[in-house]
């Protein structure tokens, strides 16, 4: 959707008119490539909030107004400007206008307008007649950006301007710099004539960043830095001559390297020589990534929001050579890998077509994770200089298992496999050796709530080991391991019934929190009592207290099930599809209870009253906090499980939720926190989007090792008219079309390749209800199912 016109430019090439003495050649408009790119304008409430002009190996995080605060609180302060991880190499860059002596900043503008690959600001200096508009983009692969303004003199009158530059550098190391001996040393800067630019050197390391234009400058000038840290500023001035009603425009390239300054210089030098070319080919690139799994729904605020997280998706990749290249958790405070988040996203990458990202992810973790702990267990955080954080929680080691199995559905690689078979094998036998004490089946330790003290037998570390053993056992049976394929089995389906009979409380209509002993209970029933009345829930002091004197009167030497925090993870039973059929839909119809207009709250007793009308901004708090939140993951974990038992509908509702927070505060991305709080976009955020809609509501179901799509749609009844197109599975590509009008339904579906195996199956239908018009129809197991190996057509008839 297209909701901003630009002004500037309807020509490729502009010459710059205030440049005589310029021996460059003419700059490239920038808004010529963008006229016909997908864009979002910002609201003008959040200006003063951040946006990402994101890169694979730099991106630059600062405000939709233009500026450049310190913000982020996982290095206080330091987590906007511009990355080139492992190391920062700008706070940001500031620049003013001086006409008739009076000097502007511009860092006030009017509008913003985020692009999949670029992002515009937009300034109006109505007391000069003039309209300036900057634009950025980071290109594909390299170490450096471009800053392009465009000066539009609205007047009669020509007009003299003074643009001054000034880079604000700060060299420093990532987060956990000092645990791979990164020292900070004092940023020193050097105007090199013969490239027209700054380059900043920190004094101690082999780091360097660069700044410049294609325009000559006229005057350079050490500046005051005005942040904080070792950082250094410096000056570059501009004369710009303005023609009545016509534009000038400038452009600037900031590069950098932790390696050498030859090598700063030359991606500075690639950047002033071919940038047209580079966003050229980003523009291309991303509509690639739009015109896979295609989505075309009545609903066209969840299909734009679709669009946009498949750039969302592409906007996280980071890549450091020298450790490797995965996806990032969200921006702007877990610019760095991390296991679980990617074991959530990284399925809804694969159901969007973005391979590559998901191998080279599950590659660095499982390099990183055997560098680190070699026995199979996941690591939780990694920092981009390979520094380790968390060696992982409990849970991420069987989602592991899971996601492997998930992506050779996708990709039918044995040889895939057979890489990371043994790391499921060994994490495995880590998780039930070590951290299973008393041998009944359910590891002990954090899962997903990292709350303190809920480190016992937790909900979702055991419905996502009970996958886990699902899952390998049949990768092993892929890989003829079959004494350890019935094992895994056995121990799969032993947990599925323990888990429905020890965790589930008839009391709540719930899973529980956790199992564990009435000591540990007690303790995390004090503190949540506390939490409660802090934030004013005295429904959840009511409830604890009432739980804490049940306790207390009818004392239990045994572990068993609590109910407590209500937290999210009791869903997880739904979400892996393992929970009994009839209390899953009591649990499910539980859990509305602890929703906004947004989604599924984090915590279920941070939830009030009033919070099925609460629809304004989150309010955190100053410390940063997920206390109260709602989160989007939660939410799509939510429409998953609502899905598995037959409920579209109801998952569809949620699905509208959490789309609410896309657009909300940074145009063209979905915080982490809902509506707007924690990371301005966030990786797992797909996973909410593509798993429901790709494999759920559209039901395509790959077997690519068989090369082999199953289809069974289950569709909410709002989307009457739907077609989602151009699926990737393998080498093949599967798109689906379905429409009802009245008692008549159709749905056509179709592949790209011949030799491969296209199935439609639809349950609880006669055969007379049918009308075949391409494909062969067969009955299985009672189900109906209509074959092809390229394309299949049919009408459905209801009953009068």
């Amino acid at each position: 959707m297209r909701t901003s016109i630009l002004t500037t430019c309807t020509l490729a090439f502009l010459l710059l008119s205030s440049c005589k003495k310029s021996t460059t050649p003419s700059t490239v408009n920038l808004s010529y490539f963008l006229e016909s790119a997908p864009s979002i304008e910002g609201k003008q409430e959040y200006l003063s909030s951040p946006f990402v002009t994101a890169g694979d190996r730099i991106y630059m995080v600062g405000h939709q107004d233009g500026s450049f605060p310190e913000i982020g609180w996982h290095i206080k302060g330091e987590m906007g400007g511009i990355w080139d991880h492992p190391i920062k190499l700008m706070d940001g860059f500031e620049v003013s206008l001086i006409i008739n002596d009076r000097e502007t900043t511009l860092d006030e503008a009017q509008s913003f307008t985020n692009y999949p690959m670029a992002n515009q600001h937009t300034f109006q200096l109505d007391e000069h007649d003039l309209q300036i508009e900057r634009c950025q983009f980071v290109p594909d692969h390299k170490e450096g950006l471009v800053v392009q303004y465009v000066l539009i003199n609205k007047s009669d009158q020509a007009k003299k301007v003074k643009l001054q530059f000034t880079g604000h550098a700060d060299l420093r190391p990532t987060w956990l710099g000092e645990r791979t001996k990164m020292k900070d040393g004092q940023d020193e800067t050097y105007f090199i004539e013969k490239q027209d630019a700054y380059l900043v050197k920190d004094t101690d390391n082999p780091w360097f960043t660069i700044f410049g234009a294609d325009q000559p400058s006229a005057e350079q000038i050490n500046a005051n830095y005005e942040y904080e840290g070792k950082g250094v500023a410096a000056r570059l001035n501009y004369e710009l001559n303005l023609v009545p009603g016509d534009s000038n425009l400038i452009t600037f390239f900031i590069a950098g390297s932790y390696q050498s300054k030859n090598a700063a210089i030359n991606t500075f030098q690639d950047l002033k020589a071919n940038y047209p070319v580079y966003l050229k080919q980003k523009k291309g690139r991303y509509e690639v990534l739009a015109n896979q799994s295609k989505l075309s729904i009545p609903d066209k605020d969840i299909e734009q929001a679709f669009e946009w997280l498949k750039y969302n998706c592409d906007w996280l990749i980071r890549t450091v050579p020298e450790v490797g290249t995965g996806i990032m958790a969200g921006i702007p405070d877990y610019p760095w890998w991390f296991g679980v988040d990617s074991e959530y996203a990284l399925k809804g990458y694969m159901a969007i077509g973005q391979e590559e990202a998901v191998i080279k992810t599950i590659a660095l973790l499982d390099s990183i994770s055997e560098a680190t702990n070699g026995n199979g267990r996941i690591v939780h955080e990694v920092s981009t200089n390979g520094a380790v954080f968390n060696p992982g929680n409990i849970n991420e080691t069987p989602q592991f298992a899971s996601l492997i199995w998930e992506i050779y559905r996708w990709n039918g690689d044995q040889a895939f496999l057979e890489r990371y078979f043994p790391t499921i094998q060994k994490g495995l036998d880590w998780l039930m050796t070590e951290n299973d004490n008393d041998k009944n089946g359910f590891p002990e330790g954090f899962g997903m709530m990292e709350i303190h003290g809920l480190d016992s037998e937790m909900i979702d570390v055991a419905a996502y080991t009970q996958r886990a053993f699902a899952d390998a056992a049949q990768i092993a049976d892929i890989l003829n391991k079959q004494d350890l394929a019935t094992q895994y089995e056995t121990r799969a389906i032993e947990l599925k019934r323990k888990i429905n009979e020890q965790f589930w409380s008839a009391e709540f209509n719930s899973y529980a929190d956790f199992i564990g002993t009435d000591e540990q209970a007690l303790h995390l029933i004090e503190d949540a009592i506390v939490r409660a009345d802090t934030l004013n829930k005295p429904w959840a002091v009511k409830e604890l207290q009432q739980s804490k004197q049940q306790i207390l009167s009818h004392p239990s030497e045994q572990a068993k099930p609590f109910v407590m925090h209500h937290n999210w993870v009791v869903n997880t039973p739904m979400e892996m599809g393992i929970a009994d059929q009839d209390k899953a839909l009591v649990a499910l119809e539980t859990a509305t209870k602890f929703v906004n207009p947004f989604g599924v709250f984090v915590t279920g007793i941070d939830r009030d009253e009033s919070a099925g009308s609460d629809d304004g901004s989150f309010k955190g708090s100053k410390i940063f906090s997920y206390t109260g939140a709602v989160m989007t993951l939660p939410t799509g974990v939510q429409i998953v499980a609502e899905n598995n038992y037959g409920r579209p509908d109801k998952a569809l509702n949620y699905l509208q939720r959490m789309t609410r927070s896309f657009n909300y505060a940074f145009p063209g991305s979905m915080y982490e926190v809902s509506p707007d709080y924690g990371m301005i976009t966030q990786a797992w955020n797909i996973y909410g989007f593509a798993v429901p809609i790709v494999q759920q509501f559209f039901g395509i179901q790959p077997d690519a090792a068989q090369k082999e799509v199953i289809i069974q749609p289950n569709m909410p009844k709002a989307w009457d008219d739907a077609a989602l197109e151009n699926v990737i599975v393998n080498e093949n590509a599967v798109s689906l079309f379905y429409k009802k009008r009245g008692k008549r339904t159709s749905i056509k579906a179709k592949q790209t390749k011949t030799d491969w195996n296209l199935k439609l199956v639809l349950k609880d239908l006669p055969p007379t209800a049918l009308e075949v018009r391409k494909g062969t129809i067969e009955l299985v197991d009672g189900q109906l199912v209509i074959s092809s190996n390229q394309e299949i057509e049919l009408l459905i008839k209801d009953k009068d």
